[in-house]
């Protein structure tokens, strides 16, 4: 695989009406791309936003203080923190269908009957690794507030903002 920026693309329709792509990238070797026999793809998608791994390891370490000062394990305190700062949606599933292993995180929500059909709702949560710069932002805020009101030393406001700062930079 190879994943390069994209330095200029040109385009243009050949007489059949196949996409021509001429794309420019940093020096390279692919040969060995090229003389596998298998068939290639191209994907071509907007550069994304990375979180810092400061920020996210920094998320990480209040949520085990916070775990140990509440005697439960990291994970339960994150999974609460996704519920209480995180991005969810609901999906309805025939009963009879066990989602563990579908979803991560989610919780019932409800239950219901559609057409003679139960269904159980549940509450499925996005977990913090699909988190654009603002969710996590979100979640950082949230666990430094839960943070501070243990009493856990949590850095300053400065700090942080310098971390959210970085987010968009390559550690």
């Amino acid at each position: 695989m190879l994943e390069k920026p994209i330095k200029s693309i040109n385009y243009a329709y050949t007489p059949s009406g196949d996409l021509e792509l001429r794309i420019v990238i940093d020096k390279c070797d692919i040969s060995e791309i090229l003389s596998s026999e298998k068939p290639l793809v191209v994907k071509i998608e907007p550069v994304k936003k990375r979180r810092s791994l400061d920020s996210n390891a920094y998320c990480w370490v209040l949520i085990g203080q916070i775990a140990d000062i509440l005697r439960a394990s990291k994970e339960e305190i994150y999974f609460n923190m996704l519920k209480n700062y995180g991005q969810s949606t609901v999906v309805s599933v025939l009963s009879e269908i066990e989602v563990k292993g579908f979803f991560k995180y989610y919780e019932e929500f409800g239950t219901g009957v559609v057409k003679g059909k139960d269904f159980t709702h549940y509450k499925v949560y996005k977990g913090s690794s699909e988190f654009d710069t603002k969710e996590m932002a979100v979640l950082i805020d949230g666990a430094i507030s839960e943070a501070q009101e243990l009493g856990i030393d949590t850095r300053t406001p400065e700090e942080v903002e310098k971390m959210k700062a970085l987010w968009g930079k390559e550690d």
